[in-house]
C-alpha cells in the first residue's frame, strides 16, 4: 500500500513539475498570462465600478459601498485567473484530435490524472506567484478584506479546481465524436465567466435566479471565495459551496467517465 502511494505521488509530482517548467520555458507568455492580463482586467473592472458610482445617484448598491465593489473586482480577477482551465482543456482536446493520446494510453498513468497533476501544479505556482499583487493593492488602498479567511478560501479553490478540471475532461472527450471541440470550450468559458461571478457579484442578480446562481458549483469559481473574503457572505455560504462542488463533481465525474469510455471504445488511434 505504501509503495503504491509513493509511486502515485512521484508520478503526480513529476507531472506537476513538468507543467511548471514547460510554462517557464516561455517567460514572456507566462508573464502576460499571470500578470499582464489580470492587471488589464482588474483595471477595466475598477474603472467600470468607478463609472457606475460617478453616474449613479446612490452611496450603496445592494447594501455595499464602492470600496466593497472595488475589493471584489480586485480579488475576483485574481481568483478567476486561478480557476480557469481553457489552456489544459485545449491541450487535452488537441491530444485526442491529433492522435497524441496514443502515447498516454500506453503509459501506466491515466489521461485524467496526467493533466490534473499538471493543472494543479501550474495553478499552485500561479497562485503563489501572483498572490502578492491583490494583497498589496488591498493594503495600499485600504480595501475591505479579512485576511484570516484566506486559508479556507484556498481549500475551497483547490477543491473547485478538481471540479473544473473534470468539466474540462468531459468537454475534451467530445473530441472522440467531433472533429473540432474548441467551440465548446469557448462557449463553456463564456458561461463560466458569468456564472462564476467574475463579471459581477452574483448577489446583484434578481430573485429567484440569484439563489440558483449562488447555489451552483460554478459560484465557487469566484463569487463565494471572494464574497467570503470581502465580507459579503459568512462561513455558512462556504460550507454550502463545498457541498455544491462535491455534488457537481459526482455528476460531472459520472458523465465524463461515460463520455471517455464510449470514446475510447470507438477510438481508431490513427493520429500521430
Amino acid at each position: 500500500m505504501r509503495k503504491s502511494f509513493v509511486s502515485f505521488w512521484r508520478k503526480n509530482r513529476a507531472a506537476a513539475k513538468l507543467a511548471i517548467l514547460s510554462q517557464l520555458e516561455y517567460r514572456l507568455n507566462f508573464f502576460i498570462d499571470a500578470y499582464f492580463q489580470p492587471l488589464i482586467t482588474t483595471t477595466v473592472e475598477v474603472t467600470l465600478w468607478y463609472g457606475i458610482w460617478s453616474q449613479g445617484d446612490f452611496t450603496t448598491l445592494n447594501g455595499f459601498g464602492l470600496d466593497s465593489y472595488l475589493s471584489y473586482a480586485l480579488w475576483a480577477t485574481f481568483v478567476a485567473r486561478v480557476t480557469t482551465n481553457w489552456m489544459y482543456e485545449s491541450m487535452m482536446a488537441e491530444d485526442i484530435e491529433s492522435g497524441k493520446i496514443n502515447a498516454i494510453l500506453l503509459r501506466p498513468y491515466s489521461f485524467y490524472s496526467f493533466y490534473l497533476s499538471q493543472f494543479m501544479g501550474y495553478k499552485t505556482f500561479v497562485m503563489l506567484g501572483t498572490l502578492g499583487i491583490p494583497l498589496a493593492a488591498a493594503y495600499l488602498f485600504d480595501l475591505p478584506v479579512t485576511f484570516s479567511r484566506l486559508p479556507l478560501v484556498f481549500v475551497l479553490l483547490f477543491f473547485y479546481l478538481i471540479f473544473v478540471h473534470t468539466v474540462s475532461f468531459f468537454v475534451a472527450s467530445f473530441g472522440f465524436f467531433m472533429t473540432r471541440v474548441h467551440s465548446l470550450t469557448t462557449g463553456k468559458n463564456i458561461v463560466l465567466w458569468v456564472l462564476s461571478g467574475e463579471l459581477f457579484p452574483l448577489d446583484l442578480i434578481p430573485d429567484p435566479y440569484r439563489q440558483w446562481a449562488i447555489a451552483s458549483p460554478f459560484a465557487s469559481g469566484a463569487y463565494v471565495p471572494v464574497a467570503y473574503m470581502t465580507g459579503r457572505v459568512e462561513v455558512d455560504a462556504v460550507w454550502r459551496a463545498f457541498v455544491s462542488v462535491a455534488v457537481g463533481l459526482l455528476v460531472m465525474g459520472g458523465a465524463a467517465m461515460m463520455m471517455w469510455s464510449g470514446g475510447v471504445r470507438r477510438y481508431a488511434g490513427t493520429g500521430a
